[in-house]
């Protein structure tokens, strides 16, 4: 991975490589968001009751969980400059909440198919 920038008063790109610690970063932070979204997929699939309620939320609230917590992370140092803000969106916001969908509707059983003890089950 390369980070290209111009330099102003410059007539070429540099070009600086990322580290393998940015890397781990960066991959740190997809983990952290990827786990997020599937962690509040299966929160909204618990807790509303209509077919279309967990999809309609996680649709609507995620990405902006998402933006927050990649700016916190941001704030905290993690990452390096990717070069635009699109990549940034699709890489740290639209992969993790796309393989957080995947992982909680596709890999994870149904919450009706959870079998629970007695003093969990709603009535």
């Amino acid at each position: 991975m390369a980070t290209i920038r111009y330099d102003e008063g410059y007539s070429f790109l540099t070009v600086r490589m990322a580290s393998a610690f940015d890397v781990l970063q960066l991959c740190f932070i997809v983990v952290c968001n990827t786990a997020a979204t599937a962690l509040l997929v299966r929160l909204f699939r618990n807790r509303l009751s209509s077919s279309w309620g967990p999809v309609v939320f996680a649709i609507v609230l995620i990405p902006p969980v998402l933006v927050v917590l990649t700016q916190l992370f941001g704030l905290l140092g993690f990452g390096f400059d990717l070069g635009s803000p699109r990549i940034v969106f699709a890489l740290l916001v639209f992969v993790p909440f796309a393989v957080g969908l995947t992982i909680d509707y596709f890999w994870m059983p149904a919450p009706e198919d959870v079998e629970l003890p007695d003093e969990y089950r709603r009535n």
